[in-house]
């Protein structure tokens, strides 16, 4: 009987060689490894923890084209995942399944995956009470993670910028901050201890300048002597950079401090976009400043801040 079985999975193994029937654990780092010299290296990253985390380990080497239970996939990260995180997971894993057919010229069945509904999230934003309390508090210490709050509140840079911001990067005579690096940790693998990458951002246009208002450059003209040029601004170090998740702690000591309810560090990035808003910016310009890849991104994150600026507008006629 053992032998019968032995014999059996040798010619499993050269059929599936000869008609490039993979299973899907192999055609997954097949294509992760296609995918690397084309992305960015946090990207990468994110591909590779997507995998390792929730793909391979329900697929499990099946044969990639006996595949069908896509949606019983789907409904499982439904349990434990929100719709968001689902799409993410699944585009990654629909882009395997094409690179599978586009490789090897098969088609495989996997049209039918039915995403789960994503609800249009309300954006957090600061009362104008809240804001002035958060910058009066870190205003009273000359600190530059503190500092680092009142600056993306002013500028609507992400958490992430904000980390790989150095001096050399603000210039104080043209009055404006080069956005260039972004910092964030990253999955390197199973068993591996993750770790924290400057990288440039997330797209092209998030490449930006963004001009420093009076305010913020009296605060910042006084503490550019005391720093050099490669030196990270929240840390005064030019080799340690501030990770995000630890300055995410930080901003939620500041708030209770400040006795301002708790929120995520967006919402120092959406408060500006909406103040801007509401002294009359145009979306195009916004845009530019807060370096989405196009005008619609704005329109369809800040709409009902646009659509009370038209009321106003409107009661004018």
């Amino acid at each position: 009987m053992n032998i019968i079985l032995k014999v059996k999975k040798a010619n499993d193994i050269v059929f599936s060689k000869l008609f490039n029937i993979k299973n899907f654990n192999e055609t997954s780092y097949e294509w992760l490894e296609y995918k690397e010299k084309q992305i960015k290296q946090s990207t990468y990253y994110n591909y590779k923890f997507i995998i390792e985390k929730y793909i391979v380990p329900y697929f499990n080497n099946k044969n990639i084209r006996k595949m069908r239970d896509f949606n019983l996939f789907i409904d499982d990260l439904s349990t434990r995942l929100s719709p968001k995180t689902i799409r993410d997971i699944i585009n990654v894993f629909k882009a395997i399944l094409t690179y599978y057919e586009d490789t090897y010229s098969k088609k495989l069945k996997y049209k039918k995956i039915v995403l789960p509904k994503q609800d249009k999230k309300e954006i957090e934003v600061l009362t104008s009470k809240e804001k002035d309390r958060i910058e009066k508090y870190c205003m009273n210490f000359k600190n530059l993670k503190l500092l680092g709050i009142i600056i993306s509140l002013n500028t609507g840079m992400r958490l992430g910028e904000l980390c790989a911001l150095r001096w050399k990067n603000i210039d104080l005579t043209e009055k404006c901050i080069y956005v260039k690096e972004t910092a964030q940790r990253v999955y390197k693998g199973k068993g591996i201890k993750s770790k924290v990458i400057i990288d440039t951002p997330k797209t092209k246009c998030s490449v930006r300048t963004i001009p420093i208002n009076t305010k913020l450059l009296n605060i910042l003209k006084p503490l550019k002597q005391g720093y050099n040029d490669d030196d990270f601004f929240l840390t005064g170090s030019k080799t340690r950079c501030l990770e995000p998740r630890s300055y995410q702690d930080i901003f939620k000591k500041v708030l209770a401090k400040a006795k301002v309810k708790e929120h995520n560090f967006h919402c120092t990035r959406h408060t500006f976009a909406t103040n801007c808003i509401e002294v009359g910016m145009d979306i195009k310009t916004l845009s530019k400043i807060l370096g989405h890849a196009n005008v619609q991104i704005t329109l369809n994150t800040y709409v009902h801040t646009s659509k009370k600026q038209m009321k106003k507008y409107l009661e004018k006629l």
